[in-house]
């Protein structure tokens, strides 16, 4: 199996992902390896496919399976009874082209789920609405849905919780050094998704910007973004090529699907929280064209404490030394969530970003903080004009 290697060529100039094999990280014989792989990864990537995860293959497969079978078998009617919009946790089911990012809709339908929570009481702060109870599909149509995705979800907090760990350690830190940022029982959050096809040329050789620009976002599966959290894995569930990770270059790098793997992303909280050393990396999704079938993929999002409030921690100063040689070389033109002093608490960010992104949620059950968002991308837009 194939693992990071040093390299001399410029800091996030990356051509290709690293690969890590998770079972190294297990075996005190490969684990100093598997951390000083890991570390360049971070420092120089933020992005890599992490392989030999101890997942069940059957259960990938019951996964795979039970995510096409939503998106083909499910009828409409039954979509539509746990629709995003009629609760206020942004769990549920998008329409296609329901979320937006980047000012662009997304060209995906999909499902919203988490590790689950009761509903919050009415004392509690305005985020906590987005801890609560998941919208299932019918077992009458998928028996076997709920049960399979209960299960995945549990084995990746394992993973998810693990894999942290072994971050706090490759940047010489104790292993539980995110430990304070959980909580007790934390949400986690986990997408089914379907990239239909869209019809699209190829992009000419002589393109302009502006061609390319309405070109990318005729594709737009979902925008230019980072993910907001510490880490998360994407199953991806077809062969499609579709996910790109930007290089400092500017240059879109395919992350092909390879059977086994999970393609872990590092999140803006874990940038936020390493002072900068883990950054976060720009990445986006295209849509397959006609005549490819249609895309899937499962992302698992690890949570993170609504109530945390984004410090960096003490990072080692031989890896702050490593953190600025990266920084020259880092491409950021995405939104960074966690400014600081912007937001009391992660929960307040989060929000803000759900409404952003699912308008529909924020008429109905947001309004003012909808309200808001529209007046700052209002100004944000007459600036640029």
């Amino acid at each position: 199996m194939t693992t990071a290697t040093t390299t001399t060529s410029p800091p996030r100039t990356f051509s290709a992902l690293p690969v890590l094999p998770l079972s190294h990280a297990l075996d005190p014989s490969t684990k100093p390896a598997f951390l000083d792989d890991l570390r360049h990864a971070l420092l120089n990537v933020g992005f890599l496919y992490l392989s030999e995860t101890g997942l069940p293959d059957g259960l990938i497969s019951d996964v795979i399976r039970e995510c096409r079978a939503f998106f083909k078998e499910l009828p409409q009617g039954e979509k539509e009874r746990i629709e995003m919009k009629n609760e206020k946790s942004f769990l549920g089911w998008s329409r296609l082209d329901n979320e937006t990012t980047a000012l662009n809709p997304d060209h995906r339908e999909q499902l919203d789920l988490s590790t689950p929570h009761p509903v919050p009481g009415p004392e509690a702060p305005l985020y906590h609405n987005l801890l609560a109870p998941n919208q299932w599909p019918s077992t009458e149509y998928l028996p076997k849905f709920r049960t399979v995705y209960e299960d995945y979800m549990r084995r990746m907090s394992h993973i998810s919780t693990l894999f942290t760990s072994l971050i706090a350690e490759a940047i010489g830190l104790q292993p539980d050094a995110f430990n304070k940022f959980f909580d007790a029982n934390q949400q986690h959050k986990l997408k089914i998704v379907q990239y239909p096809e869209v019809d699209v040329a190829d992009l000419p050789a002589d393109a302009t910007p502006m061609d390319k620009k309405k070109w990318e976002i005729k594709r737009q599966g979902v925008g230019p973004h980072k993910d907001s959290m510490l880490t998360s894995y994407l199953l991806q569930a077809s062969n499609q090529l579709g996910l790109q990770a930007q290089n400092a270059k500017g240059e879109w790098i395919d992350c092909k699907p390879i059977d086994g793997t999970l393609v872990v992303a590092i999140g803006q909280g874990m940038e936020a929280l390493t002072d900068g050393v883990c950054a976060s990396t720009t990445h986006r999704v295209l849509s397959p064209r006609t005549g490819e079938g249609a895309r899937f993929s499962i992302p698992f999002f690890q949570g993170v404490s609504y109530d945390a409030q984004f410090e960096a921690m003490d990072v080692p100063q031989d890896v702050l030394r490593l953190r600025d040689q990266a920084r020259k070389a880092r491409k950021d033109d995405v939104e960074f969530t966690f400014v600081k002093g912007r937001w009391g608490h992660l929960g307040e960010a989060t929000l803000m970003n759900r409404v952003k992104s699912h308008p529909d949620v924020g008429e109905r059950w947001y309004p003012e903080l909808l309200k808001q968002i529209r007046a700052q991308q209002a100004a944000a837009a007459a600036a640029e004009g």
